[in-house]
């Protein structure tokens, strides 16, 4: 059976839509059923219920809170992430865990491969590169999969923040100069999957095709929706911020295609989907 913790986030809602529609068996958690900083339980759940794949879709996200919150988001993105290796490995189970494109510093001007150096800025990116570090020492069967800006009908996301603003305001402002992919979390959720069933392992990145500057996120979005409002550009600088992004965090996912045997399709189709899925909601 899948264990998938973190189940109630963007990423766990989506891959219990799919296991259901594949009718393969799996456990949902979240804090309320089951605390994962509670290690000792965490290992009691695993070993009662016969589990033969982990897939933990639990993480601290909040990036800028997280400067001022760092021994807790180092203890649930490097610390949880490890513990949950090393159990999986002990009593046999396949292990997925999830990290970011903000390993990275921005600075390389073209997509990032599994083979580039990552270089993170904040305490979230440098919390979640730890743990990938820590996950493959414990356990190197595991399967890291970084991804990038990820969206979903479930939990808060940049997409439901743009609705919100628009519906708000008849002006709205957004950055240019971050850039990158967003990534719908079905589709991470499908490409997660196929990976797991070709016993895939090592570190892979998955984000979807083609790349986008947050105003571009937001311009499709808004034009899909039909907003008639005015949408400016603007800089990082206008808008400060605890925790440093990078400029250009797009993330090369020719490796993972290799592996699935299938194209990522793109953001915009990403996009298209999320908002047919709101809608059935």
């Amino acid at each position: 059976m899948i264990l998938i913790t973190g189940a109630d986030g963007q990423l766990g809602y989506s891959l219990q839509k799919i296991l259901k529609k594949q009718n393969r068996p799996f456990a949902a958690t979240d804090v309320g059923e089951l605390n994962l900083l509670d290690f000792p339980a965490v290992e009691k759940y695993i070993a009662d219920h016969e589990i033969s794949c982990i897939i933990n879709c639990a993480a601290y996200n909040d990036v800028d809170k997280a400067e001022s919150e760092p021994d807790l988001c180092f203890r649930l993105n490097t610390e949880v992430p490890a513990f949950l290796a090393k159990t999986a490995r002990k009593y046999g189970c396949r292990y997925v865990t999830y990290s970011t494109d903000f390993v990275f510093d921005g600075k390389k001007g073209s997509p990032y491969t599994e083979e580039d150096e990552p270089c993170p800025l904040s305490v979230y990116s440098k919390a979640k590169r730890a743990g990938e570090i820590a996950v493959f020492d414990k356990n190197d069967q595991s399967l890291v999969i970084r991804t990038s800006w990820v969206f979903g009908v479930a939990n808060r996301n940049f997409n439901k923040q743009v609705i919100g603003w628009a519906e708000k305001n008849a002006v709205l402002k957004i950055v240019d100069d971050q850039i990158s992919s967003p990534t719908y979390s079905e589709d991470l959720a499908i490409f997660s999957l196929d990976l797991l069933d070709r016993n895939g392992s090592g570190l892979y990145h998955m984000s979807n095709d083609g790349e986008a500057s947050k105003f571009d996120q937001a311009a499709y979005l808004l034009n899909r929706i039909g907003w008639k409002g005015e949408l400016l550009r603007a800089k990082s600088s206008d808008f400060p911020l605890p925790a440093e992004r990078p400029a250009y965090s797009k993330l090369n996912s020719e490796k993972l295609e290799a592996a699935v045997g299938k194209k990522i399709p793109s953001w915009q189709s990403g996009i298209d989907r999320y908002l047919e899925e709101m809608n059935e909601q």
